[in-house]
Order: C-alpha cells, then sequence, then structure tokens
C-alpha cells in the first residue's frame, strides 16, 4: 500500500539557487515547496507526498520562531491517521539541533525523517534528490518507527542523537557519534543495523514555547575569567563549556565557572573535539558542574534548557539526565 507522508519545508541548501551549476556561492531557501514537490515528482518514488512550508531560510537563521510552527505541524500530522510518516528538509548547519530537539520532545510512533543537500538544486552532482528520496524510503518503513527523529544523508541514516556535521564540503558531511549511522538506505533498499529502541516511546519532554538562555563558552588557550564573564548575561540560566580535550579550561576560567555555578547557574562540561566523551571527574562533584558525555556543546544547550525550562537546576538531576542520554 502507498504510504502518505508530510513534507515540512524549512529552506536551506536543499531549497538552494546558485544561478550557474558551478557556481561557488549561492542562496539558501529559493524554491517552495509545491515546487519541490514538483520536481521530486518525476523520480517515480512509492509515496503519496503532501507539503507545507514552514520557512524558507538558511538554517543558520533556524530558532524558535521556525521550531515552533515546525513542531506543532508534526505533531498534527502525527495525529493524522491517514499520515504514516513526517519528512521535514532542511539546511545542513543546524541540522543536528533541530533534530535533538524534536528527538526529545516528539513521541516516537510515526518515522521522522530531517533531510538536506550539501549542494544546491542547480549544481552539478546535486544531492538532494537522492537524499530526498532516500528520506521517502525511510519514513515509508514502518521499522523506522520506535528510532526516534532520524536524520538522512549521504545515504545513511543516523540517530538525532548522535548526528553531526562534520565537514563544510562534500556530500559525506555528517557522522554519527558515539554510534555511527544506523542504517544504510538507496532509493531503492534499507538495511537497518538494529531493532527499534524507542517502541510506542512518549516523548522525554513536553513542549516549550520559549527556552531559558543557555550559553556556550568555547575553551582556548589563554581564556580567562573576564572571557567567560563577557558572555554571561542577566537572562543567562545555564552554560555549556566547549572545552578542551575531555571538557577541561583553562585555571581561570575554571574558577569563574565555579564560581557561576555555586550562584545557581547550571554548568556543564562537554568537549569542542568532533568526537568527545566527557566522563565525571572527582571535582565535578565539588565545582557543581555536569559532565555532557556524549552530547556535543550544542546538543548538550538544547537538553540544558529543557530540563531547566522544566524546572530542574540541580547539578545531580541534570547529571542523571545526561546520562541517560
Amino acid at each position: 500500500m502507498t504510504k502518505r507522508l508530510t513534507v515540512l519545508a524549512t529552506g536551506g541548501t536543499i531549497a538552494g539557487i546558485a544561478g550557474s551549476a558551478i557556481a561557488k556561492d549561492y542562496r539558501a531557501g529559493e524554491i517552495g515547496i509545491d515546487d519541490y514537490l514538483e520536481k521530486v515528482g518525476g523520480l517515480g518514488l512509492e509515496a503519496d507526498l503532501s507539503g507545507k512550508q514552514i520557512a524558507n531560510i538558511d538554517s543558520a537563521d533556524i530558532g524558535m520562531d521556525v521550531w515552533r510552527p515546525l513542531h506543532e505541524a508534526i505533531c498534527a500530522a502525527m495525529a493524522d491517521d491517514g499520515c504514516s510518516g513526517v519528512i521535514v528538509t532542511h539546511g545542513t548547519d543546524t541540522l543536528e539541533e533541530t533534530a535533538f530537539l524534536l528527538d526529545l520532545t516528539l513521541p516516537a510512533d510515526k518515522p521522522v525523517v530531517v533531510v538536506g543537500a550539501m549542494r544546491p538544486a542547480d549544481a552539478v552532482g546535486y544531492d538532494g534528490l537522492r537524499n530526498f528520496a532516500n528520506a521517502v524510503r525511510v519514513a515509508s518503513d514502518p521499522n523506522a518507527a520506535g528510532r526516534g527523529v532520524l536524520v538522512v544523508m549521504g545515504d545513511r541514516v543516523f540517530a538525532a542523537r548522535d548526528v553531526r556535521k562534520v565537514r563544510t564540503r562534500g556530500t559525506e558531511a555528517f557522522r554519527g557519534f558515539p554510534r555511527e549511522s544506523i542504517g544504510l538506505v538507496t532509493p531503492a533498499s534499507l538495511e537497518w543495523f538494529g531493532a527499534p529502541w524507542r517502541q510506542g516511546g512518549r516523548a522525554s519532554f513536553d513542549w516549550c514555547e520559549k527556552l531559558p538562555e543557555v550559553v556556550i563558552v568555547y575553551a582556548y588557550a589563554g581564556l580567562d575569567a573576564a572571557g567567560v564573564e563577557r558572555q554571561v548575561g542577566e537572562k543567562t540560566r545555564g552554560i555549556v563549556v566547549a572545552g578542551v580535550g575531555e571538557g577541561n579550561m583553562p585555571e581561570s576560567a575554571r574558577q569563574a565557572l565555579v564560581a557561576l555555578a555555586k550562584r545557581g547557574l547550571p554548568v556543564v562540561r562537554a568537549s569542542r573535539a568532533d568526537e568527545g566523551l566527557v566522563d565525571r571527574e572527582p571535582e565535578d562533584t565539588e565545582n557543581s558542574f555536569v559532565a555532557a558525555r556524549a552530547l556535543n556543546p550544542q546538543k548538550a544547550r538544547i537538553l540544558l534548557q529543557l530540563l531547566l525550562a522544566g524546572g530542574i537546576t540541580d547539578p545531580a538531576a541534570i547529571q542523571r539526565s545526561f546520562d541517560g542520554r
């Protein structure tokens, strides 16, 4: 039976136009969803696609103004008995953040697949059509349910928790950590590497209309207390450190962050390394710090925002949530 899928478009390179097949520069978010679905209509995809334009922007500009209506539209599609799954087209720069936020705030009973492209639609070697066809294959598969939000790029299927953009060019720009891809997909085939893990799973967090401010402090050689304090404002409710190595930071910066943690601002140690696993250290309890484990700084920020929005501010309780990811 042909699956009915809802396509929600937010713009990005997958809907971008360069004006030349070999141009370097291009404009993201130029093709509307109706035109895009007409473009993919000639691929012979075995799905009934209907679309809605949520936004048509560069994903660098994605935030709550887009996340709010996107989440609402996904929930409406998932509540429709006739809808088998949802595809979100998205720019690649912040794709992992959108996917992770949706993963934490959506149930897992129907597939939700986020897909993008590294080349604009009129470029030589445009990867968007293949990625989209692959996303249709994944969203149409009943075995995609129960896996949380998925990301399809470069013939690979990633879990939202693991996926991260690791290259600025080329079609193999995404990788997973600590798990690599959880499936391989082509427009004609799909191979899963394991069973679903969230079958019937409810959302981990309620949707929040406004997320509290959490800043990311990037550690570097020579970062001092003043450099930390300049980034923390009156509205700041939490801090994520993109630390060197395993979430480390210069001593002067550490002392400033300890003082902020003692004042009640949760401080999460993540790593600026691409594959950075940050375990708890003996000093974390004394410093009131939280270890991000396998989450990179940008994902750690989203999780901390949701925790704070739910009234969770105790470092031990925050740590338990990070440990459970």
